[in-house]
């Protein structure tokens, strides 16, 4: 019970400090709540990007066309080679006749010209439409959908599709570089401004420690602090991160642009987002205000 008196004293007058010097309280304050907004957008933007580049490697498929004169036999040979393959994720057959229904159903013109052909008229090629677990190795694998007999051509973007590759893997660290260089920086921002504010008490820790206050004793309210105002300074970057994300989702129909470019669904990603901030925020605190007492309890 000693302890939790203890502790709750503490917690009283950090909070009683951190009105009591309120100037200095805001410049922490005000410190944390700018750096955390700049790691808020950085995070936002890092995640989406990488969104888009795990949707774009969902969406490419390879085609692979059926010769005109296989059978249903020969099908389900090309079936059951095209499931034995290790990267292929899912497969879907599709035969002409419903190609050239979707084809007449999405377009007037190609309603016209496909509307007069008849079943052995159709140059359309049956297909198999074919999604891979790694799309690395997406090259690998339409080269052996290709050897198997009866399939005569095979494409799913080549030369375009590794190149998206390579631009996303630069993105991805790029932006991954971006975020811990960014909270690298606010780390050290938000520790010297606390440092700052605990520099110009130093006369009060003097006399602490006149008095006899153990160095724990002296270190555990001045970390307390820290806390509060890690706290105090996330509100904002968390306030303006939920509700800023969510209209941002909203008045774009969760797109951007296009409706290639889906944003994150808000929830729970702004529950994540906020919960980083919120654990920078009260880290960097308390990290920059112990370290910045200790300093002073060498002196």
């Amino acid at each position: 019970m000693k302890v939790f008196r203890i502790l709750g004293r503490n917690i009283r007058d950090s909070f009683k400090s951190v009105l009591r010097n309120f100037s200095l309280s805001m410049a922490s304050i005000s410190s944390i709540t700018i750096t955390l907004l700049v790691v808020s957008i950085s995070i936002v933007l890092s995640y989406n990007v990488n969104n888009f580049a795990v949707l774009v490697e969902k969406d490419v498929t390879i085609v692979a066309f059926i010769e005109n004169s296989v059978t249903d036999e020969d099908i389900a040979n090309i079936e059951e080679q095209i499931n034995r393959l290790q990267n292929v994720e899912t497969y879907e057959f599709q035969g002409k006749e419903d190609i050239t229904k979707d084809m007449m159903e999405s377009s007037d013109v190609f309603q016209n010209i496909m509307g007069g052909w008849s079943l052995d008229e159709n140059p359309i090629q049956d297909t198999f439409l074919v999604k891979v677990t790694d799309i690395e190795q997406i090259g690998d694998t339409a080269t052996k959908i290709k050897e198997i007999e009866n399939v005569s051509v095979v494409k799913y973007g080549e030369g375009m599709v590794e190149q998206l590759i390579k631009i996303f893997q630069v993105v991805e660290r790029i932006s991954f570089i971006m975020v811990i260089s960014l909270i690298l920086v606010t780390a050290f921002l938000i520790s010297n401004t606390i440092k700052i504010t605990i520099f110009s008490r130093k006369t009060e820790i003097g006399i602490m420690r006149l008095v006899g206050a153990s160095n724990i004793n002296i270190k555990i309210p001045f970390i307390l602090e820290g806390l509060f105002l890690g706290i105090l300074g996330s509100i904002v970057p968390v306030v303006i991160t939920t509700y800023g994300y969510m209209s941002l989702f909203k008045n774009f129909n969760g797109q951007l642009f296009s409706p290639f470019i889906k944003l994150i669904n808000p929830a729970p990603f702004i529950y994540y987002i906020s919960g980083i901030l919120v654990l920078i925020g009260v880290t960097v605190g308390m990290f920059g205000s112990w370290r910045a007492v200790r300093k002073h309890l060498k002196i």
